[in-house]
């Protein structure tokens, strides 16, 4: 994956019960953030993070989609728990993961989903590239990567 580069596609089942393309999120920005696993420490500071800053962020164009390789149950699960505000997508064969250079060596946690986020643009190709995230503020570091692409 490099900058400048198109997205590539997906067809994914969403935690709404939906199968979703990037299509759909065309004409906006999109915010795909790839994670290990429901309802894991990091995974959920970030996504938890993600839902508190969805508003400002949707303000900005942008949607934010998150991608693992857990099921559709366990993904509404973790969305109902947490009272998420973002979509989940499924990947149980992790296609799209390496599509995205998002799966690889976890260190002691064996091969698995990186914590990888794309920020895409409006035209459908690879804006900002985040790689080994801090859940930590992560929401944040993203709507000043749009504001900034914005400004452009």
């Amino acid at each position: 994956m490099t900058l400048n580069s198109k997205a590539p596609d997906f067809a994914l089942d969403g935690s709404d019960g939906k199968k979703h393309t990037l299509k759909e999120f065309s004409g906006g920005y999109l915010v795909l953030y790839f994670y290990p696993r429901d309802d894991t420490p990091g995974c959920t500071l970030e996504a938890k993070g993600f839902s508190s800053k969805i508003a400002q962020i949707r303000k900005l164009g942008a949607e934010v989609v998150g991608v693992s390789s857990d099921d559709i149950a366990s993904h509404q699960k973790f969305c109902s728990k947490h009272d998420l505000k973002v979509l989940l997508l499924s990947d149980t064969s992790s296609s799209t993961i390496k599509e995205y250079d998002s799966y690889g060596s976890r260190g002691i946690f064996g091969l698995g989903t990186l914590r990888n986020t794309f920020l895409i643009g409006k035209d459908g190709k690879i804006k900002e590239i985040f790689e080994k995230v801090n859940p930590m503020g992560h929401a944040d570091q993203i709507i000043m990567a749009i504001k900034k692409h914005e400004v452009k």
